[in-house]
């Protein structure tokens, strides 16, 4: 299954790596399939939200593809995700999860 829906309401989402543009290990800039518009990248750390009894989870640094220039996000921001998906993949014996998401906007306090 491709492009799946995610609910992060249960989580606070820290950049831990600021966005930047997609590219490939030639440094050729990826855009979104069928366009030139480039893609971004940006690093997350995903923490869930205290439980009633004040449990914390661990939380997990995830890789999130953007679509669109999420403008100026610094690390350490609080941010939520636009659109959020997640996408499985499998190659050559391995396998994980693709994040991506149309972009980012800061937290309010």
């Amino acid at each position: 299954m491709r492009n799946i829906p995610v609910n992060l309401g249960g989580y606070k989402l820290r950049v831990v790596e600021e966005p930047s543009v997609k590219a490939d290990q030639d440094g050729k800039v990826i855009t979104a399939y069928g366009t030139n518009d480039p893609l971004y990248t940006v690093a997350v750390f995903a923490k869930p939200l205290a439980t009633e009894d004040g449990y914390r989870g661990k939380g997990e640094e995830l890789k999130i593809t953007l679509s669109f220039d999420p403008g100026t996000v610094e690390e350490g921001e609080l941010v939520e995700l636009i659109a959020p998906t997640v996408s499985h993949w499998e190659r050559d014996g391995r396998s994980g999860l693709t994040w991506k998401a149309q972009g980012l906007k800061p937290v309010s306090a």
